[in-house]
C-alpha cells in the first residue's frame, strides 16, 4: 500500500496496529512524524507532514481506539 500524508485514516489504522500500547494523546509530534515516515509503504515528502496533518492523524488514531 502506498501511503501519503493525505491518507489520514489509513495511517491511523496502521499506527494503532503497530503501537497498541501507545496512547495517541501522549505522543509528541516529532515522534509521530517519525513513526508515520517509518510505516511500510509510506512514500511522501516529509516536509508535507506539518502540524495540522499530524493533529488530524492523532485525532483519527484516537477515534480508531474508541
Amino acid at each position: 500500500m502506498d501511503l501519503r500524508w493525505t491518507d489520514i485514516q489509513d495511517i491511523a489504522i496502521e499506527l494503532d496496529e503497530l503501537y497498541p500500547q501507545s496512547d495517541p494523546l501522549t505522543i509528541n509530534f516529532v515522534d509521530l512524524h517519525a513513526w508515520v515516515q517509518a510505516l511500510d509503504g509510506f512514500s511522501d515528502d516529509p516536509a508535507r507532514g506539518g502540524e495540522k496533518v499530524l493533529e488530524a492523524i492523532q485525532m483519527a488514531w484516537i477515534e480508531e481506539r474508541a
